[in-house]
């Protein structure tokens, strides 16, 4: 049998559940749900998933897989969103697909 997982999003207000595999590329997978993680700009003029062009940021809402990319940890650490290209699903997770004219912007968690 296979072992699912499963993606809350948050986008535009919205709330979707998807279903990924355990080792799926984020970016991959919302993109294949028809959720890009770039604003209306970006969804032409990115870099692919290589990391390098930082337009693919979402938040992270539940327990964060840890960072491996130089980005995604300053991202992390700083408050900033998380590169979608550069995150593994491994657990079921929950995500928020900010608002964003190009990068999206640092939020600071609630204290």
């Amino acid at each position: 049998m296979e072992n699912k997982i499963f993606v809350t999003v948050k986008f535009n207000g919205d709330i979707v559940r998807i279903s990924a595999f355990k080792g799926d590329n984020l970016r991959k997978t919302l993109i294949q749900n028809n959720l890009s993680p770039y604003s209306k700009i970006n969804r032409k003029l990115n870099c692919g998933g290589n990391g390098i062009c930082a337009t693919c940021g979402v938040f992270i809402l539940n327990k964060s897989p840890n960072p491996t990319h130089w980005h995604d940890k300053l991202a992390a650490k700083f408050y900033y969103p998380r590169l979608s290209c550069q995150i593994t699903i491994e657990e079921d997770m929950e995500i928020e697909i900010p608002k964003k004219m190009i990068w999206g912007k640092r939020r600071f968690p609630n204290k």
